[in-house]
């Protein structure tokens, strides 16, 4: 009958090995996808509410470190500019160089390249902008408007400064990918500008370093469960893997 008593520790053996892989395991996960998102991602205090409903003043948000050539229409982008006041704010890219941005069209529409944007995230409902104007983009620059057209200062404000209102792309620091505070989500990219040339950005990794923490953190709650649960299944009466007393039958 000790035959049974070797099974059972051989299994116990096991499952501890395994049980300590998976601890092992999960604190990789765990810490790697913290690493990996404070390499990639930067954290910002938006400012002001120029960019409601999008995000609002005081949100705290997750931007990707990239740079300024990764940039597409639609992104909200974190940049610094001189002109602008030397000091990092955030808007909607909504043209890039070579592109004649204009409102407002039929509907009271923002075009781009005489292409009508429907623009789902404004605030206000309507006409694109109060105040009609036209502008061409230099190459290598972009034009930015806040989501919240009625207070926003943004390129209109500086159409009559060189590049009429655009930024370098090089001011760019980083793309808001997410808002962390409060948990409103990812940012998605506007379905508008992806029929122009070039398209919309990809979404950062943000998605994947989140599922590795929280597989991370099951597999190391999982992997440290396991020692109690098993020292009480060995303690429970009739466990087949308890050695039986020679000739207790």
């Amino acid at each position: 009958m000790s035959g049974q008593g070797r099974t059972g520790d051989g299994r116990g053996r096991l499952g501890s090995m395994l049980s300590g892989l998976a601890v092992a395991v999960g604190c990789v996960l765990f810490l790697g996808g913290f690493a990996w998102g404070a390499v990639v991602y930067k954290p910002y205090t938006v400012p002001t509410g120029s960019m409601t409903p999008t995000v609002n003043a005081g949100d705290r948000v997750l931007a990707q470190r990239i740079d300024g050539s990764e940039v597409r229409r639609g992104d909200v982008v974190v940049f610094t500019d001189p002109v602008w006041g030397d000091m990092p704010m955030v808007k909607r890219v909504v043209g890039i160089g070579g592109d004649r941005i204009a409102c407002c069209g039929k509907g009271g529409r923002l075009t781009v390249n005489g292409k009508p944007i429907d623009e789902p995230y404004l605030h206000t409902k309507g006409l694109a902008s109060a105040q009609n104007f036209t502008a061409e983009v230099p190459k290598g620059q972009l034009f930015l408007l806040g989501d919240e057209r009625t207070a926003s200062l943004d390129s209109r404000v500086h159409l009559d400064d060189a590049g009429q209102g655009s930024v370098p792309r090089d001011a760019v620091q980083a793309r808001v990918d997410a808002i962390a505070w409060p948990m409103n989500g990812m940012v998605e990219r506007p379905e508008a500008f992806a029929s122009l040339p070039g398209g919309v950005s990809t979404p950062g990794p943000l998605r994947l370093q989140l599922a590795a923490v929280l597989v991370g953190v099951v597999l190391i709650l999982g992997g440290a469960a396991y020692g109690p649960i098993a020292a009480r299944a060995s303690r429970a009466p009739g466990n087949k893997g308890e050695k039986v007393p020679a000739g207790a039958h």
